[in-house]
């Protein structure tokens, strides 16, 4: 039986989008199952001591660019530190993702969930924006309006919510969140470690 790597997210994350394709290629390396589970990350802080990004203390609001900057070329992944559209929230696109995952299975969410990200990190695409979602639905070869209508239900909303409560219950406080075997990694910087616990 495959292992399993629970995957706490916000597709507003630049942490997230630092590590997602790299999540995904260990994953297909070692025959892992991504359990997807993008979360409310505003509601994970407000009970872990997290702050939204413009209430932190301006020294870490520097230090945040300078590693930013230093992530995206370390990575040869494209970034604009400072999106048009920042602060965002990212519930509609983590709703769109959830609705995706439901109707075409965890592998076209993992890539719409790419599509997004690096829409809002490197295109300077308002992911709050509904138009913008169904496009890039459509782009990825599904019905972004039927998506999208589909983002918006009651089930969608429980499923979000669920992951958002099971984050807070296994004392998430960030994103990306991995966990392997009942081990948790937080960070991108930690997919080293998610990497020798799926050799295990």
């Amino acid at each position: 039986m495959a292992k399993i790597c629970e995957y706490y997210f916000a597709p507003q994350s630049p942490w997230a989008y630092f590590g997602h394709a790299r999540l995904i290629a260990l994953a297909k390396q070692y025959d892992v199952q991504i359990e997807m589970k993008p979360i409310d990350l505003q509601k994970v802080f407000s009970v872990s001591g997290g702050l939204p990004l413009a209430k932190r203390p301006p020294q870490r609001q520097a230090y945040r660019l300078l590693e930013l900057k230093r992530w995206s070329a370390h990575l040869n992944l494209p970034l604009n530190p400072q999106p048009k559209f920042s602060p965002v929230s990212g519930d509609p696109a983590a709703k769109l993702i959830i609705a995706t995952k439901l109707a075409h299975g965890t592998d076209a969410a993992l890539a719409l969930t790419s599509a997004i990200m690096h829409a809002f990190w490197a295109d300077d695409k308002n992911i709050m924006d509904a138009d913008t979602l169904a496009a890039l639905a459509n782009a990825a070869g599904y019905d972004g309006n039927a998506l999208m209508k589909s983002s918006e239900t009651t089930s969608v909303q429980n499923e979000y919510d669920q992951f958002t409560n099971d984050a807070m219950a296994a004392s998430v406080f960030g994103a990306p969140w991995y966990v392997v075997d009942g081990e948790a990694f937080w960070g991108q910087d930690r997919l080293d470690f998610v990497e020798r616990a799926f050799q295990k």
